[in-house]
C-alpha cells in the first residue's frame, strides 16, 4: 500500500495516469458517437418486415412462411420502382388494408381462421444476416404482421431494399438489391454491412454490435 501511495504521489506518474484516463474517456465517447451515428443512418435507409406466428407449432410456423411469401410477392410488385425507404413506407401505408387481406386470404386458404394485425412502426431487431449483407441490432421502421395470438417465433427480413429475396443456394443477395442499398448508404456504411473480409471493417461492425448489445446506443428512427 505504501509503495502504491509513493507511485501515485509521483507527479509525473499522476499526470500520466490522468492523461491515460482522459484518453480512455475521449476514445469511448468517440466510439459511442460513431456507433450511434452509423447505426441510426443505416436504420434510416431500410424498411423491414416482421412476421410473428400464432404459435411455435410446426403447422403455425409453416403458415408463417406462407404468409411471408404472399406478402413479399405483393410488396415486390408494388415497390419495384421505389428509390428510397420513404417511398416504400408510403406505398405500404397506402396499401395496408391490401396487405392484411392478402395475409388473411393466405391463412384461410390453408384452412385456418386466425385474425391478422398489421402495423407500421419502429420496432427492435437483433443483428441479422441476409446472404452476404448483415445489419446491426437496433430499432428499425418495419411492417409488423401478427398472426392469431402472435406467440410464436419471429421472422425478420428487409422489404426495402428487397433483401428478403436471397438466393438460398448461394447465400448471396441479388446485385440489384445491393445497388439500391448502396445508393442509400454512405461508402463506409455500405462497407460495414457488406464487407466480411476486411479486418478493420469487421472490427467496426463488432463495435456497433457491442454498443447495441450493451444498450449504450441503439439504431433508431
Amino acid at each position: 500500500m505504501k509503495n502504491f501511495k509513493k507511485i501515485f504521489n509521483n507527479s509525473k506518474i499522476k499526470i500520466i495516469l490522468i492523461l491515460a484516463f482522459l484518453l480512455f474517456i475521449y476514445t469511448t465517447i468517440c466510439a459511442i458517437s460513431y456507433a450511434d451515428y452509423i447505426s441510426n443512418d443505416i436504420a434510416d435507409s431500410v424498411f423491414r418486415l416482421h412476421v410473428i406466428a400464432n404459435s411455435d407449432s410446426s403447422e403455425d410456423q409453416n403458415l408463417k412462411y406462407k404468409v411471408r411469401d404472399s406478402l413479399l410477392e405483393y410488396m415486390n410488385s408494388i415497390c419495384a420502382d421505389c428509390q428510397n425507404k420513404e417511398e416504400a413506407i408510403a406505398l405500404v401505408n397506402a396499401n395496408k388494408a391490401q396487405f392484411r387481406e392478402i395475409a388473411l386470404n393466405t391463412i384461410h386458404n390453408k384452412g385456418y381462421n386466425y385474425d391478422v394485425k398489421i402495423n407500421i412502426g419502429n420496432f427492435e431487431f437483433p443483428t441479422k444476416t441476409y446472404g452476404d449483407i448483415s445489419l446491426p441490432a437496433g430499432n428499425y421502421d418495419a411492417l409488423r404482421v401478427e398472426i392469431g395470438e402472435a406467440k410464436g417465433q419471429n421472422w425478420w427480413c428487409v422489404m426495402f431494399p428487397p433483401l428478403c429475396f436471397v438466393d438460398v443456394s448461394s447465400g448471396i443477395v441479388p446485385d440489384e438489391s445491393k445497388e439500391v442499398l448502396e445508393d442509400n448508404l454512405s461508402d463506409e456504411e455500405f462497407a460495414l454491412v457488406s464487407d466480411n473480409s476486411n479486418t478493420e471493417i469487421k472490427f467496426k461492425f463488432k463495435l456497433l454490435e457491442f454498443f447495441n448489445k450493451t444498450g449504450l446506443i441503439t439504431a433508431k428512427k
